[in-house]
């Protein structure tokens, strides 16, 4: 891993494979680094002749933490939310998805497949519309093209107090993650707690997190931007996706022209290694599609 000067500021990035092979993107999502991509899924891409870049994105890992801007009163956002009031925030996801084309200006890369998961989805979908020219492909996995209330008690689950311990933390992730992982794939809870406490080891801040959720919230509904993407386009949802429901990846799929709509069944908000082998065929077919 290496530290990279991107859109202005430091972002930490990890290559994998050959440089010549065709770039995929890698996004992740809310308060989630570089490293929830899961390594056995990086290198099986690799293993399928992709170039693979993953980054932390900014205010969370070892990328930029925007400190000197406030941390937002989450549940007043939320609640303005649910009323359509957009929150201010120190940066957008067009932020977001300008500091993914930097990075990979910074590897001489021109243009990528570009695949998000989640908040990394909603930044993949900001990059192919404001940079077309660089996007190959578009896959957007378990996201959506506009925020939507998740259920209430996941929205509990997921928003529990800081325990202020790191036994506490790793336990709350852990309940988190089982919620998460869906009825279609085994929850495997020595994973869970071992890849939570790395993270938690690697990077804790939650500070980041609160800003990166208002620039979800501020950045409203992408669908009728995304009408305009022109480059083919995969969407990949479960069918068990408690956080964020189905029908985010149904109207992703429906906003642009041909997507192709890939259901894992009893896939939840998570990347099981029991559901790889399905999303790496559906990338694999996108990259087919997109002829580069």
């Amino acid at each position: 891993m290496s530290q990279v000067r991107a859109n202005g500021i430091d972002i930490e990035v990890e290559t994998l494979g050959d440089p010549e092979d065709p770039a995929i993107l890698l996004i992740m999502g809310l308060g989630a680094q570089l490293t929830a991509w899961p390594q056995g899924f990086c290198e099986k891409l690799v293993g399928r002749g992709y170039h693979v870049v993953r980054f932390d994105n900014r205010d969370v890992g070892l990328s930029t933490w925007f400190d000197d801007a406030p941390e937002p009163n989450m549940v007043l956002a939320y609640l303005g939310s649910l009323v359509g009031r957009r929150p201010s925030s120190p940066y957008t996801l067009s932020d977001m998805a300008d500091d993914a084309a930097g990075v990979l200006d910074s590897l001489g890369i021109d243009s990528a497949h570009v695949v998000g998961a989640s908040m990394g989805g909603m930044i993949a979908q900001r990059f192919a519309i404001d940079h077309p020219e660089r996007t190959r492909s578009l896959c957007s996995i378990m996201s959506t093209a506009r925020w939507t209330q998740s259920p209430f008690r996941v929205t509990m689950e997921l928003m529990k107090p800081d325990p202020g311990t790191r036994e506490g933390r790793i336990e709350n992730g852990v309940s988190a993650s089982r919620l998460l992982n869906g009825g279609g794939f085994e929850f495997d809870e020595d994973y869970a707690r071992r890849e939570i406490a790395a993270s938690l080891d690697r990077a804790w801040h939650p500070e980041g997190t609160a800003r990166q959720m208002t620039a979800i919230l501020a950045d409203g509904d992408r669908r009728t931007d995304l009408a305009l993407v022109g480059v083919p386009t995969t969407v990949i949802h479960g069918t068990d996706d408690c956080l964020v429901l189905p029908k985010g990846g149904q109207e992703t799929a429906d906003a642009v022209s041909e997507a192709e709509l890939v259901w894992i069944d009893g896939m939840g908000h998570s990347l099981p290694e029991g559901a790889w082998p399905a999303i790496l065929d559906a990338i694999s077919d996108l990259v087919k599609r997109a002829g580069v």
